[in-house]
């Protein structure tokens, strides 16, 4: 939506420039718990877009304030995941660490997951460590194509653990709960609208802010090879083929001038 891989999707940059210059906050709100925040805010402006790390979410930052409800800082969560858990767990004062014994296992996305990774995560989590997964997307939109996302991940540690996990990232409670907080000054002005590619994580999160939902078709949500069909019931209130459709809709369409 507004890049495919390393790559920025033509004129994202631009839709998303004007709609801040027409006075709109835009945040950045990702089930990709293998990034920092830091890490997305120099992507965006190498595509010369300006952010700061307060707004972006991830679904990493999810999981470590889900934890926190319950867990104290200090506990040894095991980290499944990439630098982005690593990082949201570090920061919430966890020990992290790579095997059992552990008080939470929190599983993320990343390229290099393995058996011995399996093993050591699933026996955590029967030997009674709090099971929670960033999120369940069951794929991700790569050059190439549809590319398996953390919900493979996830369900081969539950079925080998004999466990279902608590669920942080979109639509869950605890992202609801970050994103109502990190936009509070701007709710307080006025409705946000969720913007995303995929209905049944973007569009259920508009839904549980009371937002409207705008759908950006993809290979996520064109309802080919895999991908989630448009809903009808309710149906998004914009649908468009890009940001740049999308902001020429909320702001009109961009001058020659």
């Amino acid at each position: 939506m507004v890049w495919l891989g390393p790559e920025p999707i033509r004129g994202s940059a631009d839709a998303i420039n004007r709609l801040r210059g027409a006075g709109h906050r835009v945040g950045y709100i990702t089930n990709n718990s293998s990034r920092t925040p830091g890490s997305i805010v120099e992507q965006l402006a190498a595509m010369g877009v300006d952010a700061v790390d307060d707004d972006v979410v991830t679904s990493a930052q999810a999981a470590a304030a889900l934890l926190r409800e319950t867990l104290e800082p200090g506990s040894r969560v095991l980290a499944c995941a990439g630098i982005g858990v690593i990082e949201a767990l570090a920061a919430s004062g966890y020990e992290v660490v790579d095997r059992g014994p552990a008080d939470a296992v929190v599983v993320g996305f990343h390229p290099t997951f393995d058996f011995d990774e399996l093993d050591r995560a699933s026996a955590a989590v029967r030997g009674g460590a709090r099971f929670v997964a960033t999120n369940v997307d069951p794929t991700y939109p790569g050059p190439g194509g549809l590319l398996p996302g953390n919900g493979a991940i996830v369900a081969a540690v539950a079925t080998a653990a004999g466990r279902a996990p608590e669920v942080a990232g979109k639509p869950e409670a605890p992202t609801v709960a970050l994103v109502r907080s990190r936009f509070a000054a701007e709710l307080a002005e006025g409705v946000g609208l969720m913007v995303g590619d995929r209905p049944s994580t973007d569009g259920a999160l508009a839904a549980a802010l009371g937002w409207p939902f705008a759908l950006v078709l993809s290979r996520i949500s064109d309802g080919d090879g895999g991908g989630e069909p448009v809903p009808t019931d309710p149906a998004p209130a914009f649908v468009t083929n890009d940001l740049a459709g999308l902001a020429a809709i909320i702001i009109g369409p961009q001058s020659d001038r």
